[in-house]
């Protein structure tokens, strides 16, 4: 996965696979979903990601499995 901000656009791309998009999806104003033939996710696009993803201020957390 990587994650590309676009500061001269405030645009932050998430990318979860390589895979060809098939179609993309609007499902609001600024965010984007694009998704294969199976309609599996490749890319998260966020418009005005400073405010609505509060990027670039990013951090990244790995949790593991909680134990019963």
């Amino acid at each position: 996965m990587q994650i590309k901000y676009f500061k001269d656009t405030d645009t932050a791309i998430i990318e979860f696979t390589c895979r060809p998009v098939a179609e993309t999806r609007e499902l609001s104003e600024s965010l984007y979903l694009d998704v294969d033939e199976d309609g599996n996710p490749v890319n998260l696009t966020v418009e005005h990601a400073a405010v609505n993803a509060r990027l670039p201020n990013l951090s990244y957390e790995e949790f593991e499995k909680a134990s019963a």
